[in-house]
This record gives C-alpha cells, sequence and structure tokens, in this order.
C-alpha cells in the first residue's frame, strides 16, 4: 500500500546518526517486501530489534486438512464452534480455529476475551474481519482501534497482539494470506494512489497515530513461518520489547478499513462479483457485499444468476442482514458457504421470482475467492450442515 505516512520521532536524513536525549544510540530496522524492490518502512528502536535470547517449538493449533472429496457444495454454522464455551478465556492468536485452507491461504474463525501472545506471522500478511466486538491491536508501528465491521490488516512480518475490549467477544474471521494483501490493481494509478473509481480512498485506511513504546525484557513472540509441512512455530524471546519503536516512517505498516466504508458500484443488471472487490492477494480475492440499491433495468433480476467459476472456489460468510438467493437453505448470520470449482451454483429455489421488483438489498457478506481448491479444516468438520449440498433439488438419492 503505497501512502507514505511518519508517526514519532524520525532523523532528517535516513540511515544517518539519531540518538535519544541521552545521547544512546537508536537502532534503524528496514521492514521491506520483495527483498528491497517493494514497499518498505523504517523503525527506530531503542534497543537491539534481532537481539533474542531463546527459541523453542511452539505447537501450533490443528492445521491438518482433507479434500473436499467427494466434491459438495457445504454449509458451516461458525458460532456453533464457540457457543456454550468459554470465550473469555480464547484469545485472537492460539484460539483459531481452521475453517478452510490451500497453499495460498487458510481461513480461520475465533470468539475471543483474552489478550493474545504476542505474535508475528511469517508466512504472510494477515486480513481479520471484525464480525462483533472491539480491539486494541498493539503493533511495533503503534495501536490500531478494531471495532465491528472493520478489516484489521497486518503486513507479513508485523509483531502484534490483540486486546479485545468491552463486554461481549470479539469474533473474529481470520484470512492469512501466503502473499501480500492490498487493493486490486484496477483500482492504483501507476504511482500507488487510490484512482476515482474505486470504492474506497485513502482518507477511509486508519493507521497507527503515535508509537506504543513499551518496555520489558525477555518478551515472547510466537512466530507462525514455513516449515517441515507447510506451516511451523516457533516461540522466540527478545532480550529487550520489541515496542521500542520511537518512530518511523514508510509505505509498510497495518491499518484498518471498515466495510460501512465501501462504496458500493451497481449498474442497470446485475454486476458480477469483482465489481465489489476489497482486496487482492496471489492466488486469493476478497469481495464485500454491503447494503445496497440494485438493479434498475425494468426486467432486471436483482438476485444472482447460476454460474460455474470453473478456476476457483468461492467462500461466503455471513455477517449479517437478509441475503435473499439463500432463502430456504438454511443459510444465515455466522455462516460459511463453500462453492467449489468445477459445481454450477445459485440461487435457493423460488428466490429468483421473490427478487423481481426488488430495490434495495440489507445484506453484509464477505467473500473469499481461491485459485486452488480449498480442503477442509478441523473447524469445517465440526459445524457442517450436512443437508445443504441437497437444498437446491429437496432430496438425496438413497
Amino acid at each position: 500500500m503505497a501512502y507514505y505516512r511518519a508517526v514519532g520521532e524520525i532523523p532528517p536524513k535516513r540511515h544517518t546518526q539519531f540518538r535519544g536525549p541521552d545521547g544512546s544510540l537508536y537502532y534503524e530496522e528496514l521492514m521491506g517486501e520483495e527483498g528491497f524492490s517493494s514497499d518498505s518502512s523504517l523503525l527506530y528502536h531503542r534497543g537491539v530489534p534481532s537481539a533474542i535470547v531463546d527459541s523453542e517449538v511452539w505447537e501450533l493449533p490443528d492445521h491438518t486438512t482433507r479434500p473436499n472429496h467427494p466434491l459438495v457444495p457445504r454449509h458451516l454454522r461458525l458460532h456453533e464452534l464457540f457457543d456454550g464455551l468459554d470465550w473469555k478465556s480464547s484469545d485472537v492468536v492460539t484460539s483459531r480455529r481452521l475453517v478452510l485452507g490451500n497453499a495460498d491461504v487458510r481461513i480461520s474463525y475465533v470468539w475471543a476475551g483474552e489478550e493474545s501472545p504476542y505474535y508475528r506471522n511469517a508466512l504472510g500478511d494477515e486480513c481479520v474481519f471484525i464480525e462483533s466486538g472491539a480491539a486494541r491491536v498493539e503493533t511495533v508501528f503503534g495501536v490500531l482501534h478494531a471495532r465491528e465491521g472493520d478489516y484489521v490488516m497486518l503486513p507479513r512480518g508485523t509483531t502484534h497482539r490483540w486486546v479485545p475490549v468491552g463486554d461481549g467477544p470479539l469474533r473474529a474471521y481470520c484470512i492469512e494470506a501466503n502473499s501480500h494483501l492490498g487493493p486490486p490493481a484496477r483500482y492504483l494509478s501507476r504511482y500507488g494512489q487510490l484512482l476515482e473509481h474505486a470504492p474506497y480512498c485513502e482518507r477511509d485506511l486508519h493507521g497507527p497515530a503515535e508509537p506504543l513504546l513499551e518496555e520489558g525484557t525477555d518478551v515472547e513472540v510466537l512466530v507462525k513461518h514455513p516449515g517441515p509441512g507447510g506451516v511451523v512455530g516457533t516461540r522466540l524471546v527478545y532480550a529487550t520489547h520489541p515496542f521500542d519503536v520511537v518512530g518511523w516512517d514508510g509505505c509498510l505498516y497495518p491499518f484498518t478499513f471498515n466495510v460501512a466504508d465501501f462504496e458500493p458500484i451497481t449498474g442497470r443488471v446485475h454486476q458480477p462479483p469483482p465489481v465489489h472487490q476489497v482486496w487482492a492477494g496471489t492466488n486469493v480475492v476478497m469481495c464485500n457485499f454491503c447494503p445496497r440499491k440494485v438493479d434498475y433495468h425494468p426486467l432486471a433480476v436483482p438476485v444472482p444468476y447460476y454460474h460455474s467459476n470453473v478456476d476457483s472456489d468461492e467462500v461466503m460468510f455471513y455477517v449479517a442482514g437478509d441475503y435473499g438467493a439463500r432463502k430456504g437453505s438454511g443459510i444465515g448470520p455466522g455462516s460459511v458457504s463453500l462453492h467449489p470449482g468445477g459445481y454450477a451454483h445459485g440461487p435457493q429455489p423460488g428466490a429468483i421470482e421473490a427478487s423481481l421488483g426488488v430495490e434495495y438489498v440489507d445484506e453484509l457478506a464477505v467473500m473469499v475467492d481461491t485459485f486452488r481448491p480449498l480442503e477442509l479444516g478441523e473447524a469445517a468438520l465440526a459445524c457442517e450442515d450436512e443437508t445443504y449440498a441437497w437444498s437446491w433439488s429437496g432430496r438425496r438419492r438413497e
């Protein structure tokens, strides 16, 4: 995200001596993507950012998956995963349950009430959608204040922790890429500015406003990184606190974006999902389906047509509202549908006729499309509605 920010104290010239009030030298850290060939930021630490005193294995939660075979569309009721459990002792990092995954992306879900350990994902960027609740997200760049409807965008390698605030659970839909995530290229100028036809702009992105400046020694940070079998974990212990940054500047940093600031693009007839796109990565895209006025051709059909995206799996997380195309399927807020490549899907029986003449839809959903098949995590197997696949026909062959 090539949108320059400067926070806290920084020297007038990069890569030059920068000292504190007592004369001690601050330690400059370049955090950059694609080697030295893409966006980066310079952070100035009080302590040496690479000084570790211990390293040991962190046993990750269950990341095993199994193929979607035989091929079938799926309906997953995510709220059932945590209903009745003590969410107050769960945290956003270690209590995530894997729903779906492949070599490019992992989708997890969690209810949390406890502050998380310090954490860093060294595999790719994380995009965490806040279904409900609020949190203070403490990062090496400063604090983000996350609320319901926020996407919390965390670049690869960002040390952070989650501190839920408020009385209810923090419900988070966690999308972990194995690549970088950002606005689709068609929204950006060749210099990185969001263009006039983009459904959001830089004013809608909220990064840290000031340094956090924590002190401490022997601070544990959980790191998720590549290793045997794909994804492994390490517990690193740092000599000084990672949040000792007095200032930073650059174009790489975490930020929040609220779905209410997304401006839907509509047309005379039904528009395809790419007009709702919000983020893109390698072999993965994300879309918002927001409350909006719909198609205004006199013969328009406001619900989606049947479609078979042969190159992608489609995952829809239903957040709120009334999703007309799915009426009669059992899907509601907290549901996830998986429609795999090679399977044609669309409105439930009766939904097309019921939609005719509708001028406005009150729905909120987050879609993830992948370009490799998704496999099922343990959470998917624990909360599946096994009748969904037959909901179009109303019967199953005996």
